[in-house]
């Protein structure tokens, strides 16, 4: 994949796919929603303050009149409500509007009314980013604090499987780490080398592991050639697993403010994929993270 245009070529080719909104009087969630009806990608139900969201659309030239619109005043409700649209079968995509993050994932992972489906949520960002040859993807960056092994795997097949839905059939996952050698004082290059040998004895399928690999081996043949490190990874790689959030957030923020990269992130591992959009992102960004979402 060398760019989102993938994204929107998969989107338009599927039947449109409907987004429910929480809590949407929200003007830069709205413009998102906005863009993806414009390029026909979506059909959206609003939930939120009626009243709110019809002065917004109006500020953005954006004609809702076709579409539902459930009035719930609470944000907190309207996540709830948002998840169980949802539930009914009545939506393909979730998205985040104008309710706090932790509200919004409680009524999610709800274990009597929520959407949990596999073992964790993650997060996962793919990236544009001009000095890379083809899209690279980031996890996780925003879910999960410090993730265990147990968690690791659950991470990566949560990615894996959105690489499949891409079309991506066998993605390269570098596990990364400080170093490139384990060293049993360091966790993250235990895991990494129990992820690799889990891969290639098939405990991890529909992908491609090796790790630990140090960043500049994940991404640069030329780096990994001159550590003697010899890998179909190396140089190559899809997918970067990050050890902790910590890791996530520093190289996801490095590659859209230093490395000018653009994103296009949901969250993973939900009956249907979750959109969260930032005020920060570019148009561009919040419509890829809702063709992304429409890939699934």
């Amino acid at each position: 994949m060398k760019s989102f245009e993938t994204f929107f070529e998969i989107a338009k080719s599927k039947v449109k796919r409907r987004i429910v909104v929480a809590a949407a009087e929200d003007d830069n969630v709205l413009k998102s929603i906005q863009d993806g009806v414009t390029n026909n990608i979506i059909e959206p139900i609003f939930v939120g303050n009626k009243e709110k969201i019809q002065t917004l659309v109006e500020e953005i030239e954006f004609d809702i009149s076709k579409y539902e619109i459930i009035n719930e005043i609470n944000p907190v409700k309207s996540a709830q409500i948002a998840v169980q649209v949802v539930r009914e079968g009545k939506s393909d995509i979730l998205m985040k509007g104008y309710v706090q993050t932790a509200d919004f994932l409680r009524a999610i992972l709800n274990k009597e009314f929520g959407l949990r489906k596999s073992e964790l949520l993650s997060h996962i960002g793919f990236f544009e980013v001009p000095t890379y040859h083809k899209i690279i993807a980031l996890t996780d960056a925003a879910q999960n604090v410090s993730p265990d092994l147990s968690e690791k795997i659950a991470i990566i097949q949560n990615a894996v499987d959105m690489f499949h839905h891409l079309g991506e059939l066998n993605p390269k996952v570098a596990i990364l780490a400080a170093v490139e050698s384990v060293n049993p004082k360091m966790v993250a290059t235990v895991d990494a080398a129990a992820l690799t040998i889990m891969n290639r004895r098939g405990q991890i399928k529909g992908c491609l592991i090796d790790g630990p690999l140090a960043f500049d081996n994940a991404v640069s043949k030329e780096a990994a050639e001159h550590k003697g490190i010899k890998s179909d990874v190396a140089g190559d790689a899809d997918l970067l697993v990050t050890p902790d959030i910590n890791a996530g957030n520093v190289l996801y923020k490095s590659f859209t403010l230093f490395a000018k990269g653009t994103v296009a992130a949901i969250v993973l591992g939900a009956s249907v994929p979750i959109v969260l959009t930032s005020r920060s992102d570019t148009d561009r960004s919040k419509l890829a993270s809702v063709a992304l979402a429409a890939c699934y």
